[in-house]
């Protein structure tokens, strides 16, 4: 970088999606059509004629880049199998704030075994676990909308 050279990151990645971007937002049709046709996608004429850009650069990146499989692909590459869980770190997922495991109610620690184990046979307890948790605004609640 201190000799003037962009990060492989940038050169491969960013840069693309940064020239589609500006492409689509100058409405520069010669340009679009070379990314479109480069990158085997079909763009229907309705997305390229509306009003808005966005609508257009959204239409491209969805075919191009789909959210949903480059998620769902980092969570089966990346993320731990739920098999390889420590049984310290179940005690701490189960335990919330200052409070121990030991603590906890006989029956909630017979939860322990289920959690590690991840069966799905009829008999295993069913198990939620909510991993975060954010306000919302009591309005929006649909049991207290106006109908």
């Amino acid at each position: 970088q201190s000799k003037g050279k962009k990060p492989l990151f940038v050169q491969l990645v960013l840069d693309n999606i940064w020239s589609l971007y500006e492409a689509v937002m100058k409405r520069d049709k010669e340009k679009i059509e070379k990314i479109v046709t480069s990158l085997g996608l079909k763009i229907g004429a309705r997305e390229s004629r509306h009003a808005d850009p966005k609508v257009h650069l959204n239409a491209i990146c969805s075919q191009w880049l789909p959210i949903s499989d480059a998620v769902l692909s980092m969570v089966c590459n990346k993320l731990p199998s739920p098999l390889d869980i420590t049984a310290e770190r179940v005690e701490k997922l189960m335990c919330v704030g200052a409070r121990t495991f030991d603590s906890l109610p006989p029956e909630t620690q017979e939860l322990k075994t289920a959690f590690m184990k991840c069966s799905s046979e009829g008999t295993a307890p069913v198990i939620v676990f909510v991993s975060k948790m954010f306000a919302v605004d009591a309005k929006a609640l649909p049991h207290n909308k106006p109908r």
